[in-house]
């Protein structure tokens, strides 16, 4: 049995329904928000728990338990702010957000528009902010952004944004939302798609090592929810091995969290030979996550079904912002964007919207890949077939909104440096000495750990162990 009743048989419904022990420690709310975080995150990680166990039965006919303590899951919502470095002192000092990444959370919000709505523009990566800025013709600080976006109807802005490849959203209302084709269609979908794209012949689990010893995961991710989700299947025993050109953008502070036990290489799919080289590599492998825009890795032969041709039995894990279908499924977008347009913005004050205390989206969109990489491998261990993974931002906003809320004023117990303490460990890294969360989730049986330490990108070579 799983004591959690945040959203736990939803996603239940979509695994085999064994039976299995997991068992989420409550423990007192640690943010100030009437959104349940820390127990939908619990809710998240208890199904991992689950899948997990399912896959130790599978491989050794034993059962073991499981524990999901709930503060620690709130933190996990927000990894990368309890990373920490050891300094010239011999002193552990949390690692502080460049200056330029900390004046983007400050005009990544919402702004009032000309006729009375809000809406949100995303300023998260230089290329981005530069067109933003270009439309908005002002300055990256909030008075500027705000003076242009007052002069803007919302939904023209809206438009605009899209039209040049840039990041943003009207605040909308949950109702609002729903009543948005593109809100129809995310509603139409489960919060975790797995659909079946090929058939190929079943592949077991190996019988050693831990849960997903010999599993092989190429991750195309970068910026949280992807990288999460390969982080997850790391902790479990799996060979990931990162995939990024070696001019993407990045933030530092994400890689050096998100990247725990995993491989790193450099290939630009640009490149015919870099390519050849993916390819090989896809042969060999047992899932694939991408966070491209949408469309972008089929126009070069990546897509779900070409690789499902030249590797049967693969997993394939797309995360995207607005999911696969409706109007505005080929838009890119991020953890801001879509609590904005999906209700989260409008239910945390109607009045003046706001953002969640935690990068809650991206966190919980990346467990539910992660959660969805598990059940599809179960799946192809039983009866074989190659399958597609969908989750999105959007979707796990809904997910989210549809949980039980916390009366507003409730009393909230932060976390103290001495309880963050209880959940971090040690890694001796490319960066240097790092103090980190370690994996939330504790098992009777197997230890949830990253056997490598965070690598410096790129300095792997493009093959498998």
């Amino acid at each position: 049995m799983i004591a959690c009743d945040f959203g736990i048989s939803e996603l239940l419904a979509l695994g085999a329904g064994a039976e299995t022990d997991v068992r989420i420690n409550a423990g007192e709310p640690v943010y100030n928000s009437e959104f349940a975080l820390a127990e939908t995150s619990a809710a998240v990680l208890a199904a991992i728990a689950a899948a997990v166990n399912e896959i130790w039965q599978l491989k050794t006919g034993r059962a073991q338990q499981a524990i999901v303590d709930g503060r620690c899951a709130a933190t996990a919502l927000d990894s990368y702010r309890f990373l920490q470095r050891r300094g010239r002192s011999g002193q552990y000092e949390t690692l502080a957000n460049s200056p330029a990444a900390e004046n983007a959370y400050r005009i990544t919000k919402p702004f009032p528009t000309r006729d009375g709505r809000w809406f949100l523009p995303h300023f998260g990566l230089l290329h981005l902010k530069s067109k933003m800025l270009k439309l908005l013709n002002c300055t990256d600080n909030p008075e500027s952004v705000a003076a242009s976006i007052a002069r803007w109807e919302s939904f023209s802005l809206e438009d605009a944004v899209a039209g040049i490849g840039a990041c943003g959203g009207v605040v909308r209302s949950p109702d609002e939302w729903l009543d948005h084709p593109q809100g129809r269609a995310v509603a139409t979908a489960p919060v975790i798609a797995i659909e079946k794209i090929a058939d190929s012949e079943a592949r077991p689990f190996r019988t050693d090592g831990p849960p997903l010893h010999g599993v092989r995961v190429l991750d195309l991710t970068r910026i949280l929810a992807g990288p999460v989700a390969a982080r997850t299947c790391a902790e479990q025993g799996a060979d990931v091995l990162m995939i990024a050109a070696q001019h993407t953008p990045q933030i530092k502070n994400f890689v050096m969290d998100l990247s725990h036990g995993k491989r790193s290489c450099f290939l630009d799919l640009d490149e015919k030979s870099d390519a050849a080289v993916l390819r090989s590599l896809v042969s060999g492998c047992d899932v694939f996550s991408q966070g491209y825009r949408p469309g972008a890795l089929q126009a070069r032969g990546f897509g779900a079904h070409e690789l499902a041709a030249i590797c049967p039995g693969i997993i394939y894990l797309t995360t995207s912002c607005y999911g696969q279908h409706g109007p505005w499924a080929e838009r890119a977008g991020w953890e801001q964007v879509a609590q904005a347009v999906s209700g989260i913005c409008h239910e945390v004050d109607p009045q003046c919207p706001g953002l969640l205390p935690v990068n809650a989206c991206d966190y919980i969109t990346g467990y539910l890949g992660a959660y969805g990489i598990l059940l599809a491998l179960l799946r192809r261990a039983r009866e074989g077939g190659s399958y597609h993974v969908n989750v999105s931002l959007c979707q796990t906003a809904m997910f989210l909104g549809r949980q039980s809320r916390r009366l507003p004023g409730a009393e909230v117990s932060p976390l103290s440096d001495a309880e963050i303490a209880l959940f971090q460990t040690q890694s001796e890294t490319a960066y240097g000495s790092l103090r980190h969360l370690a994996p939330v989730i504790n098992f009777s049986e197997t230890k949830a750990q990253w056997l490598r330490p965070t690598p410096a990108l790129g300095s792997d070579l493009p093959h498998w162990l």
